[in-house]
């Protein structure tokens, strides 16, 4: 441990690094929260997928793969939030077309980028101990952009994750409110893919909120217990997979997936005397 924090003062990739954490934590607690409680895993998978193809575009053609990150989970974002919204019978279709179509068009346009050698493990894996400042920036933005959009949408988009026809019932716009909060998750994927990379997104998405969920009484409280979530796991991957030389992203998954594991089993020991003690009452 102290051998870490002797690297950490030293070297700046690291301060980067878990400063990269800290900010992505800020984003996925409170889009993840929408995700799992309007239970939209699967329409963020597909967003996340989809992305793969805008980059490889923009390094095909010479601008920065960012751009074309946001740009194609904005467009992934509103193409699956249109087809949930008026065909809900083929949501499951386009999910999985536009899943597999941006895969495979950022596999193709990174192949045939001429003058780059380009490693699609970092695409799919991440690689946080690669974040620049220019990232950093970039990342601090769109955490700004989620946060003012959630406070100012906030009882807006409360009312649409948990009951939408009550929603429509009080004359909100419903399917605008929809659009825009698939957008940030949108732009929430764009953060992690650069922490964690393409193939675990969804779980630094999902499980921080979903342990939180178990424990908050409010949806306020939910966001930032699975914040506060999230940057322990985060710092806690990078600090594990440091001293065992592990991939940081997946360390980082791993930890949070052994922290849901342990919040279901502490549930069920909490039920188990309850039930108990009822049985004994009846008899």
């Amino acid at each position: 441990m102290n051998e870490f924090f002797q690297a950490l003062s030293t070297y700046s990739f690291l301060q980067y690094a878990l400063l990269a954490g800290i900010l992505a934590s800020v984003a996925a607690g409170i889009a993840g929260t929408y995700v799992v409680v309007k239970r939209i895993s699967l329409i963020s998978g597909g967003i996340a997928h989809s992305i793969l193809g805008g980059m490889g575009i923009a390094y095909y053609f010479g601008f920065d793969p960012a751009q074309g990150a946001v740009i194609s989970a904005l467009v992934a974002a509103v193409i699956i939030g249109l087809v949930s919204l008026k065909a809900r019978q083929h949501e499951d279709t386009v999910i999985g077309a536009l899943w597999a179509i941006g895969m495979a068009l950022g596999i193709v346009f990174i192949a045939r980028t001429p003058g780059y050698n380009v490693d699609l493990m970092t695409f799919l894996f991440g690689n946080i101990l690669l974040v620049s400042r220019e990232d950093l920036v970039l990342i601090a933005l769109l955490d700004g952009l989620i946060l003012s959009m959630t406070f100012l949408f906030y009882k807006q988009f409360m009312a649409i994750a948990f009951d939408e026809q009550h929603a429509r019932l009080r004359g909100m716009p419903v399917e605008c409110l929809y659009l825009l909060l698939l957008m940030l998750v949108a732009l929430t994927v764009v953060i992690l893919i650069k922490i964690v990379g393409l193939v675990l997104v969804i779980a630094l998405l999902i499980l921080p909120p979903t342990i939180a969920n178990r424990y908050a009484n409010s949806l306020g409280q939910m966001m930032v217990l699975a914040v506060g979530l999230g940057m322990v796991f985060n710092a806690g991957g990078l600090v594990v997979s440091y001293q065992l030389d592990l991939p940081t992203g997946a360390t980082i998954v791993l930890i949070a997936g052994a922290a849901y594991l342990l919040a279901l089993m502490g549930r069920r020991i909490q039920k188990a005397p309850a039930v108990e003690s009822r049985g004994q009452v009846s008899t």
